[in-house]
């Protein structure tokens, strides 16, 4: 939690296997998160459709955290179940794993209605809280802005009310401007507040997501996505014949002893 509360707050990207985690932790970034949605493509499943189940994510989150030794954030969708009892038994799941962050998500894997009713939207939040004791950070999230509900009010409301149940960090993905982002900032303080790159209208820079008050700057899929669009290009490379391009990146070298250091 502290890495919250100090000035500048941090950046904290998501890795999306072993090798990805090293990188990240290499590259000197102090606490690392899971991408549910990551996670999922790697297994040929969608997000957020309970697709993907509590005990792969927990494990996914063990060997980034084993490989690393640095804190792991878990990107947990929901809390995987349908009551706040369920939920309580994931972060004691996650606690046993040695994760350091949990976040739990309004969402519900229904696309019919992906948002769930405020109440139990926020008792699931609680009974993460109840059930944490202090020993995890949990993230109170919001998916209003990337399920088709840009309801400013409401997403506030949500988040205040995940912050008065005690969540430790809110997160609202893609607020449609910074003056959005800053109203959120302002109406939770001084609970800290997580953004996903930018708000939705323009990508800004670390120091300009400081300025606003933001406290941690998270990457979700998209490194994982700009991984896939390489790969993209060099597919492409190869389907005309061109072997040169298609099989430049980094070496199995590097590779290979950023591989020794997880292992030692």
């Amino acid at each position: 939690m502290a890495l919250h509360t100090r000035d500048g707050g941090l950046v904290m990207p998501n890795a999306w296997d072993g090798l990805s985690a090293l990188m990240l932790a290499d590259a000197g970034f102090e606490a690392i998160a899971t991408s549910s949605a990551a996670l999922a493509a790697t297994l040929g499943r969608s997000d957020g459709r309970h697709e993907v189940t509590r005990e792969e994510h927990l494990e996914h989150a063990r060997l980034i955290g084993q490989l690393t030794e640095l804190p792991v954030n878990g990107d947990f969708e929901d809390g995987y179940g349908d009551t706040p009892e369920d939920v309580a038994a994931t972060v004691e799941a996650a606690v046993a794993c040695g994760l350091a962050g949990i976040g739990i998500e309004d969402t519900s894997g229904n696309p019919e209605r992906p948002i769930r009713d405020f109440d139990d939207a926020v008792n699931r939040v609680r009974s993460a809280v109840d059930a944490s004791k202090g020993r995890i950070v949990v993230t109170g999230r919001t998916d209003n802005f990337i399920q088709g509900r840009p309801d400013l009010d409401d997403t506030i409301r949500r988040l205040t009310a995940f912050a008065e149940a005690g969540a430790d960090v809110l997160y609202a993905p893609f607020p449609p401007d910074l003056d959005a982002l800053v109203a959120i900032v302002t109406a939770v303080a001084p609970t800290p507040v997580n953004v996903l790159i930018s708000p939705a209208d323009k990508v800004l820079t670390v120091a300009e997501l400081q300025k606003a008050g933001v406290k941690r700057i998270s990457l979700g899929p998209f490194l994982y996505a700009h991984a896939m669009e390489a790969l993209q290009q060099a597919t492409k490379a190869l389907v005309a014949g061109d072997l040169a391009s298609a099989t430049t990146g980094i070496s199995f070298e590097r590779i290979s002893e950023l591989l020794a250091r997880g292992t030692n």
